[in-house]
């Protein structure tokens, strides 16, 4: 398997067990169960496809390690690439299993899309969404970028940036969905359409932002336990 191939692999499965928890069993589950679904199939994910890519399957997590100098910008766009189509064909399954739905509507259920503002989850603001997303993506980075020093445990990596995810999940849902990967919004939202295209930018900004910052930090050695 190639780096590229585990990217698209990893994406695929991140959407489809996170946003079809949401979408499929939210209900049932509940907030905590959702954040749970994300943050275990990134578990099962970073054990699976770690050895092979690193496991991003995130756009802002590897423009965070290209900013961190542990990736080349060329490499990054391909895996950027990768983790697009992961996220677009996790989409497209899982609105083809929601269509056997006799009571589903893209229009009303939607497919775990992100958002903000007037009938959106909590109905928090713009701001609040912006400054969520920064926020916990320079966070999940961080842990990201730590865990997988030279000087952290391996084996434990893939547990401690899982876990990560789950506490972002459980404080933002409400908030935007949480998305803290472009991949994960732009995948629904392509298929969702309306509100959900016209807020994509900040669910690409937002946490291109964040990441990038946290990348910094650790390449000017002011997190760097190796540097």
């Amino acid at each position: 398997m190639n780096k590229q191939v585990a990217e698209f692999i990893g994406t695929f499965t991140l959407v489809l067990f996170g946003c079809g928890s949401a979408v499929i069993a939210g209900g049932d589950i509940g907030l905590a169960g959702i954040s749970f679904a994300f943050g275990l199939a990134l578990i099962g994910m970073a054990y699976a496809i770690g050895p092979v890519s690193g496991c991003h399957i995130n756009p802002a997590v590897s423009l965070g390690a290209v900013a961190a100098g542990r990736m080349t910008m060329g490499e990054a766009i391909t895996y950027i690439i990768a983790q697009l189509a992961g996220a677009i064909a996790a989409a497209l399954v899982l609105m083809l299993i929601l269509s056997g739905k006799a009571d589903y509507s893209i229009a009303a259920n939607g497919l775990g899309q992100n958002g903000w503002g007037a009938g959106y989850l909590g109905e928090y603001s713009m701001l609040s969404a912006f400054v969520f997303e920064v926020v916990a993506t320079f966070l999940f980075m961080t842990v990201i970028l730590g865990a997988t020093g030279k000087g952290a445990p391996a084996a434990i990596a893939g547990l401690a940036i899982g876990l990560a995810l789950v506490a972002i999940h459980l404080v933002g849902i409400n908030v935007t969905g949480v998305s803290v990967n472009p991949a994960r919004s732009v995948g629904p939202a392509l298929f969702v359409g309306g509100t959900a295209i016209t807020q994509l930018w900040l669910f690409i900004a937002a946490p291109t932002i964040g990441a990038v910052a946290a990348g910094l930090l650790f390449r000017t050695g002011t997190l760097d336990a190796d540097a």
